[in-house]
């Protein structure tokens, strides 16, 4: 099917309801990256939507959908942020001076277009509607991790690389 390319989207925010599809479009992110293994595929997203639900009860995941204007029950993408706390920290602001954060942070997860409405601007508009709840939010920070199919977006939307390293073995016993 066709679809214009100036297509209008009605972005709204998630509500536990949406956790089916907000998990289904997690599992397909990972299986996107290579990560997610066609038999794990359906047990991962079966966990992700029951932990989605109760952070969305909670408030401690907020996410946004979009639709087609034209297409209002068909869900086209979304994205999320999980917010979590962290102590106090020492922050920058872009004048260099050094101030005290108070350690509200969100990481940006689930960030997934369908494949039919992809290359229209989605995911900027999605980032776009985060972006503004972090800084209506007054978070201290906000990071995310990127694929590759993504980096060229977030790095024009102001993100920049860290130094965040991770462990990568078990650390579960």
């Amino acid at each position: 099917m066709s679809r214009a390319m100036d297509t209008e989207f009605s972005i709204r925010l998630a509500t536990a309801a949406d956790a089916p599809v907000i998990s289904l479009h997690r599992a397909r992110m990972f299986q996107d990256m290579g990560e997610l293994p066609g038999p794990t595929f359906e047990t991962f997203r079966a966990r992700a939507e029951v932990a989605l639900a109760a952070m969305l009860e909670r408030g401690e995941y907020v996410g946004w959908l979009a639709s087609p204007a034209d297409h209002p029950d068909e869900v086209a993408g979304g994205a999320g942020a999980q917010l979590r706390r962290v102590l106090p920290h020492p922050a920058r602001t872009p004048e260099g001076e050094v101030t005290i954060a108070e350690g509200r942070h969100a990481i940006v997860l689930n960030v997934y277009t369908e494949p039919a409405w992809r290359r229209r601007g989605l995911a900027e508009q999605l980032m776009g509607c985060c972006l503004a709840w972090a800084r209506q939010e007054r978070l201290d920070r906000l990071v995310l991790h990127a694929s590759s199919d993504g980096r060229r977006l977030y790095e024009r939307l102001g993100f920049v690389a860290t130094n965040e390293m991770r462990f990568p073995s078990s650390l579960r016993g």
